[in-house]
């Protein structure tokens, strides 16, 4: 074809487009978590409402279909190539939904979030039931637009990790489910315990922030790209390569909070800072699932800033931001008890060990109710029970239970498996880099770049080039595998706990 490219730059006029659109709602989502005024929220939610619907339409074009027929036969630049395969997956699955069921849909998601939060604050779940029924209504809906082979919640999954199925999550966290509660009961039995008294104390806001920072910048978090900002729930949200953004929340009685909650969106805001700048203004300028974004972010919380390489390198510069009551803390026991495993309510504030437990606890609820086998309105009981059986303990409050987490309100079902799946990942990437590098020894040294280098260059600078899957093999040289997570923990917590 004669003019191909003369189509190509009108195929990337149109994706500057769609861009503008999805920059102006992220960033109007950045604004409805931090800063809104409650009484904005209503008419902020039409706003996104409306904004997502003209996304939508323009997704789902003639136009689009018309550049997706004719470049997918005639354009020869891999990157259009690409982006084309991608527009056609978003234009074949929103194309199955009515565009005014698409902008009922997201203003009922800017709304629920607004109502989920005043539901948390109030510990009334029966504030937030109803809105979380519709959500789980359209969500059911959408999956039989999209279709599915076996299961429905299959359709849901695919949004955020494709390849990924029920048939696969159902095997593999059965099998880390027992190898976890395992070490679990072997550690509750250890006659050696961390204390974690050490941990207690006032930590101002301002210095948990300073130290927050400071830690961002070592890991090699751009400032001039990106900003830190304090929410409910914390999240990194990329509007653009040169604008990738990041939040935490702050308790000034565990400074763990802040701290672990920041360099984990960190990782994900590294991610998305060093994607190839080839691919912006297109829909492959992303993480290229859910599962390896938080491969990234719990790598830098864990894999790095939990270890005990980290705080014998990095305790004077922390006890030079913190309260005068740990100067008198040993590290040693400072690293003891900072990774101490103990059931707890809040999956965000979870050790290493049992945070899988939690995901998979909303895993099966998600699933339940995307089957029709489980009614919102049994959520909070539910909810207690399986945290009573997976954890040991019951949550004293919704607020600390079934209301704790952001995503249902933003009807992310299929989200959460992709939280233990990140943590396999990460375990099997540590394992491969610790092949290449002394891993150790470099976070020892304060020097993260070789890290972060690595990471982008198997990684990050691919965006959505490749799929998730494909990373895992190609990175690993083989398919994803659990032993290198459960290994990991086994060896960790031996040396902890003295097992």
């Amino acid at each position: 074809m004669d003019n191909i490219t003369e189509i190509e730059k009108d195929f990337q006029d149109l994706l500057k487009e769609q861009n503008a659109y999805r920059e102006t709602i992220m960033l109007t989502h950045w604004d409805m978590r931090t800063k809104i005024p409650k009484k904005g929220v209503e008419q902020r939610s039409e706003v996104v409402g409306f904004l997502s619907g003209k996304l939508h339409e323009l997704e789902t074009s003639e136009k689009m279909k018309y550049f997706i027929d004719v470049l997918k036969n005639y354009s020869k630049d891999e990157i259009i190539q690409k982006t084309v395969a991608e527009c056609e997956e978003t234009y074949e699955r929103n194309r199955k939904i009515p565009s005014d069921e698409y902008k009922e849909y997201v203003m009922l998601q800017s709304k629920s979030e607004s109502i989920w939060q005043e539901a948390r604050e109030k510990d009334d779940f029966s504030l937030f039931q109803p809105y979380l029924e519709k959500l789980v209504e359209y969500n059911k809906k959408f999956a039989n637009y999209w279709g599915y082979e076996n299961h429905i919640y299959d359709a849901l999954l695919h949004n955020y990790e494709p390849g990924v199925t029920v048939k696969t999550l159902d095997k593999v966290f059965l099998d880390l489910r027992e190898s976890l509660t395992g070490l679990l009961n072997k550690i509750s039995e250890s006659k050696v315990q961390p204390d974690p008294t050490l941990l207690e104390g006032h930590f101002p806001k301002k210095d948990q922030e300073a130290f927050s920072v400071a830690i961002l910048e070592k890991m090699g978090y751009d400032f001039s790209s990106g900003r830190l900002d304090e929410t409910i729930h914390p999240f990194a949200i990329a509007l653009n390569q040169n604008d990738v953004r990041v939040t935490t929340r702050y308790d000034e009685r565990d400074f763990r909070t802040a701290v672990f909650g920041t360099i984990h969106e960190g990782g994900h805001a590294l991610y998305e800072q060093n994607i190839s700048s080839r691919l912006a203004n297109t829909p492959l300028s992303d993480g290229t699932s859910m599962g390896i974004h938080e491969s990234q972010s719990l790598f830098w919380e864990n894999f790095v800033g939990r270890t005990e390489s980290f705080w014998n390198s990095h305790y004077d510069l922390f006890k030079s931001f913190a309260p005068k009551n740990f100067e008198a803390v040993p590290v040693d026991k400072f690293y003891s008890a900072v990774n101490e495993v103990k059931p707890s309510f809040i999956r965000i504030e979870a050790d290493e060990l049992t945070y899988p437990l939690h995901i998979m606890i909303r895993y099966e609820l998600e699933k339940g109710l995307i089957n029709g086998d489980i009614e919102v309105a049994d959520l909070p009981r539910l909810w207690n029970e399986k945290m009573e059986e997976y954890l040991g303990i019951t949550p004293p409050t919704d607020r600390e239970g079934v209301l704790q987490d952001i995503h249902w309100s933003g009807g992310d079902f299929g989200y959460f498996p992709s939280y233990a799946l990140g943590y396999m990942y990460a375990a099997q990437f540590n394992h491969t880099l610790k092949k290449e590098m002394d891993v150790d020894q470099q976070i020892s040294s304060g020097d993260f770049a070789p890290i972060k280098e690595w990471m982008t260059k198997n990684i990050h600078q691919y965006g959505k080039i490749k799929k998730p899957l494909e990373i895992v093999e190609d990175v690993t040289n083989e398919q994803l595998n659990s032993v290198y997570l459960v290994n990991y923990l086994t060896d960790k917590y031996t040396a902890i706990y003295k097992l």
